[in-house]
């Protein structure tokens, strides 16, 4: 399925992903009971760096972004988060350190507002009124149909609308590092092109991204970096130029079509 991304991001100039990383993890390793999900997992995230983890179903993505959220418990390995290790934490401390997870599927509050949705993401900044008003103006400036529905029920948003409320809520968490976990899953092309977008803008403004995304050439169009993982483990990491051309990742991600 075309989604009108065609061409891989630029490898990084010198400015981007400079010093040392933000995010690391090392030999990560995640048990669901007697199976091993994840087996020794490690990637790493710089300052402005858009960074994907691509994959096909089932392959540890997403376990991986939990992991790091706090989402669930690793069995072993280290996660270094602005030079402390975060492995073991509960979310709401991690959220607080200013990594914030927007979780696949968006998971917005139904029953709730649009507006309460995203006054939910700076729920740890609850003494900083004036803060807090400030960054629901600019989310809510950044996508005007928010605003719009504010008061409107999130349940009742459509897929794509659904999915900018739960970026905003996100980004509601002032993070320093901000996940994303399958943004473009169900969504028309137009609207995966419109989340490619978004998180280009984002990365514009100065936010660090690690992606998870099954859609591989939309994120290697927006990621300067990638990882590609199979069966739990790290497959091939690279710029993302160099992986669009990467015969195995054609074959195995893009459709049999090298990209140029």
């Amino acid at each position: 399925m075309s989604v009108g991304v065609t061409q891989p991001r630029p490898e990084p100039n010198g400015e981007v992903g400079a010093g040392a990383a933000i995010l690391r993890v090392s030999d990560l390793v995640v048990n669901y009971g007697q199976v091993e999900a994840l087996h020794g997992i490690s990637l790493e995230v710089r300052p402005g760096e858009v960074v994907a983890v691509i994959g096909s179903n089932g392959a540890g993505k997403s376990t991986t972004l939990r992991a790091i959220s706090g989402m669930i418990r690793p069995t072993s390995g280290r996660i270094d988060f602005d030079g402390r290790d975060i492995a073991g934490l509960r979310s709401h401390q991690i959220v607080r350190l200013g990594l914030v997870h927007v979780p696949e599927g968006r998971q917005v509050f139904a029953n709730q507002s649009v507006r309460d949705n995203l006054m939910l993401g700076a729920y740890h900044a609850q003494g900083d009124q004036g803060g807090t008003s400030r960054l629901l103006e600019r989310e809510l400036d950044r996508f005007p149909v928010l605003r719009e529905r504010q008061d409107q029920l999130a349940g009742t948003l459509s897929g794509g609308e659904q999915q900018m409320l739960a970026i905003s809520r996100g980004l509601m968490g002032r993070p320093k590092v901000l996940l994303l976990d399958e943004p473009s899953m169900g969504l028309a092309p137009l609207l995966v092109r419109q989340v490619a977008d978004t998180v280009q803008q984002l990365n514009a403004e100065g936010m660090t991204i690690l992606l998870v995304e099954q859609m591989a050439m939309m994120a290697l169009s927006v990621a300067h970096r990638a990882y590609v993982v199979q069966n739990g483990t790290i497959r091939i990491e690279g710029p993302s130029g160099r992986l669009a051309r990467d015969p195995e990742v054609v074959r195995a991600y893009l459709g049999g079509a090298a990209q140029h």
